[in-house]
């Protein structure tokens, strides 16, 4: 059983920045895609940003250049940083994790419970 657990939601204003965690624990042999999606009221959850075991990133078009995943193998944590936020971030952030718990398991999905970002001044 793996649990995800998220940190760092809240309410910035336009502008600001804010840095969300998200920490794995578990049995856990190997992370092979850590991410984050987001749900924002009626409308559907998108992808964010993703980062594999390889350092190799990708991002939405809407958060290029002002946001940045990065992971913490060692620690099974995946970190994002959002700058100039805008008030359109606003939603509810989810941890997604791609997870292998042994050499012989395939991966499977994991999700976070959900951290509110609020964009508001």
């Amino acid at each position: 059983q793996v649990q995800l657990v998220e940190s760092g939601g809240g309410l910035v204003q336009p502008g600001g920045s804010l840095r969300l965690s998200c920490s794995a624990s578990g049995r856990i042999y190997n992370i092979i895609v850590m991410g984050w999606y987001r749900q924002a009221p009626g409308k559907e959850r998108e992808l964010v940003a993703t980062i594999t075991n390889r350092g190799g990133t990708d991002y939405a078009d809407s958060v290029k250049g002002r946001f940045t995943i990065s992971r913490d193998n060692a620690k099974n944590t995946v970190f994002m940083t959002s700058n100039s936020l805008k008030p359109e971030d606003t939603a509810v952030y989810y941890c997604y994790m791609s997870i292998r718990s042994s050499y012989y398991s395939t991966s499977t999905g994991c999700w976070g419970q959900g951290t509110q970002v609020t964009v508001s001044s």
